[in-house]
């Protein structure tokens, strides 16, 4: 069994990950810090160095070399499966649950967080809204594929 979580960031991939694995008897794996260690760069700094088409580049490999796992939950970053048809391999390999938020519930999230996100930091709270907002609108697209929705505010398994 491979389990596949997607979602926003804020929406509880890794909170919610690490315990389904625990509660499952699972390995955990969550890419953004499989990528950062492989490559030696945190994801915001590859960003920043490299450029978007090249972080998911290797972020589509990394997620590619998830195929022939078993008795695995995976962490997907926020992004990961809205590029490269992504999604599709995630179907076709496991299955896929959607953590979903309200985009108040991801800006409170955002807003307490002790380590901010990039791609956040120095937004105003409704630069910030405005930002998840339009995020969330095109990627829901790809996160609803899942065949498995929970509500990340208070996900049950």
């Amino acid at each position: 069994m491979k389990y596949y979580l997607v979602g926003y960031m804020y929406c509880g991939k890794t909170t919610f990950g690490r315990k389904l694995a625990a509660e499952k008897g699972m390995d955990y794996i969550d890419l953004d810090h499989a990528f950062e260690e492989r490559y030696h760069y945190t994801v915001p700094r590859f960003f920043a160095t490299f450029g978007e088409a090249a972080f998911r580049k290797l972020e589509t490999q990394m997620l590619h070399s998830t195929e022939f796992l078993d008795n695995v939950v995976i962490a997907t970053g926020g992004g990961t499966p809205c590029h490269s048809g992504n999604m599709d391999f995630i179907l076709e390999n496991g299955t896929a649950i959607y953590l979903q938020m309200t985009v108040d519930g991801l800006v409170e999230r955002a807003l307490r967080s002790r380590n901010p996100r990039p791609a956040m930091l120095g937004l105003s709270p409704e630069a910030m809204r405005t930002k998840i907002e339009g995020q969330l609108k095109e990627r829901e697209t790809f996160y609803l594929r899942a065949p498995i929705v929970l509500d990340g505010s208070d996900p049950v398994f």
